[in-house]
């Protein structure tokens, strides 16, 4: 009997919390955390998104293949064969290039050069881009700009969103709360500003001031959410409009490319997240931050404005600035730029680096020339690992 009236007082239980949850949360968001469960490298598969058109002039890499890049690798690696490692560890591309010259460019688990393969958090990078962007073109004066400059209804709800600037959501170090998971996993930021069908909503009412701006980074998804509304609001387009005039166009990418959005109603791109095309495309953007924000002549992005999202972010409280566990497995002294990771080198400069989950890179080496691109499906081995065995090759090579 006790038995029976415990299950029914669970059952009664999950019954109120079903009907709480329902009255809290829009049913698509609840559907898309329940049948989706965690992201994967295919969630450009399941998300409605704004198309990119490949440019009329495709831009192509000359390619002088080197066998000394695999042998390298592997030799890093501590593996006999480059190429089975990267296919062991679920990798989709890789691709080096020197120069401007492709000097290695394989595709593994089913993926070949014209398929899609996508950015996650390596769209953060390309939002700061656009920023640099509206700056240079004057839609913004700078990065000291207070966000409610442009988005007013944050400071109608908390006057503190005034104290807070483009700088520090670039930096990630606006003193916003952000936890990752939350009693029942329905609450969790990770879980919201993934599946949430109205992101702009979400961003406006949910973001919450728990300390000062720029104490502090704290890797944090509302930061790029917010950026997006104001790349919108100033230049009249949308994020993908606006993409597609300043950098995929005058690229020249290759393939037909997308920004996944959160929900065909709401309209606006998963600014976290959703950039998808193909890793040679990917590439042509690494290659741009290599060359300064200047493309067969054509300045794109002001070389003031590369400089300052990639170069060393190490403040004097650097212990206290960074997560103990953040950077502690790199050679170098790492940090976190404008939406760019990076690591600082002793001898001078910097290698800096667009990074996404399940293992998305763009590697840049300024003292080498090198652009380095790997997509997978998953990171098969850890994030510091990959960021090591880039850094050692830009080193030896």
């Amino acid at each position: 009997m006790i038995i029976r009236k415990l299950i029914i007082g669970v059952i009664i239980l999950v019954m109120l919390a079903g009907v709480a949850a329902l009255l809290a949360y829009p049913p698509q968001y609840l559907l898309r955390l329940i049948a989706w469960g965690g992201s994967d490298a295919f969630d450009w598969q399941k998300f409605p998104a704004h198309p990119l058109q490949a440019a009329a002039t495709a831009f192509s890499f000359p390619t002088t293949l080197d066998d000394r890049v695999s042998a390298l690798f592997a030799q890093l690696a501590g593996v006999d064969n480059w190429n089975a490692f990267l296919e062991k560890n679920q990798t989709q591309a890789f691709i080096v290039i020197r120069d401007g010259t492709i000097l290695y460019e394989q595709y593994f688990n089913g993926t070949q050069r014209d398929s899609i393969v996508t950015s996650f958090s390596v769209a953060k990078s390309f939002t700061s881009a656009l920023i640099g962007c509206v700056i240079d073109e004057g839609y913004i004066n700078n990065v000291n700009d207070p966000i409610t400059d442009y988005l007013p209804e944050l400071a109608m709800r908390d006057p503190r969103f005034e104290n807070i600037t483009i700088h520090d959501l670039l930096r990630m170090s606006s003193g916003f709360e952000y936890k990752e998971n939350r009693l029942f996993g329905l609450n969790g930021d990770d879980a919201l500003t993934t599946y949430y069908p109205d992101q702009r909503k979400l961003a406006l009412q949910n973001t919450k001031i728990i300390d000062s701006p720029g104490k502090y980074f704290l890797y944090n998804k509302y930061h790029p959410q917010l950026l997006g509304m104001i790349i919108e609001r100033t230049s009249g387009r949308s994020v993908t409009e606006y993409l597609q005039q300043k950098l995929w166009d005058p690229l020249g990418m290759e393939f037909d490319g997308s920004w996944s959005i959160d929900s065909k109603a709401s309209d606006f791109e998963k600014m976290e997240t959703g950039v998808n095309a193909r890793a040679i495309d990917f590439a042509k953007f690494g290659q741009l931050f290599l060359d300064g924000g200047l493309w067969n002549g054509r300045r794109l992005i002001p070389q003031a404005w590369v400089t300052q999202s990639t170069q060393p972010y190490l403040p004097s409280n650097y212990s206290v600035y960074y997560p103990a566990d953040w950077f502690s497995g790199l050679p170098e002294t790492g940090y976190y730029s404008y939406m760019w990771w990076g690591t600082a080198l002793k001898q001078g400069g910097y290698d800096f680096m667009a990074a996404g989950d399940k293992g998305q890179f763009i590697y840049i080496s300024p003292r080498n020339s090198l652009v380095i691109i790997r997509n997978g499906i998953n990171y098969g081995i850890p994030f510091d690992n990959w960021f090591t065995l880039f850094y050692r090759f830009a080193s030896e090579y």
